[in-house]
């Protein structure tokens, strides 16, 4: 049986902000960003495990042609999404 695909709603608003400002910086670009992250989320969903854990339960994902890691953590029923990072930009309030 398949795990449950649960995206937390800060991870949500993550990769919302990032593609909005994407597409503001090139039209379609935040299309293509969105288009990534699918492709990623879908080798997440297939096979969890492969990607590296980098602490206790939780494991990244990195995007080939964006500077962003997904966080997420596996579980016996769900794979949750915890956060869409941008890994050259400081954390914090811009």
């Amino acid at each position: 049986m398949p795990r449950r695909w649960i995206i937390r709603p800060l991870a949500e608003s993550d990769l919302e902000s990032a593609a909005t400002w994407y597409e503001h910086q090139r039209t379609g670009l935040g299309l293509r960003f969105l288009d990534a992250l699918d492709q990623l989320f879908e080798r997440v969903r297939a096979t969890p495990l492969q990607f590296p854990l980098v602490s206790a339960n939780v494991r990244r994902a990195l995007l080939q042609t964006f500077p962003y890691a997904v966080y997420f953590r596996v579980m016996d029923d769900a794979v949750v999404v915890l956060a869409v990072v941008h890994l050259r930009r400081r954390p914090g309030p811009l």
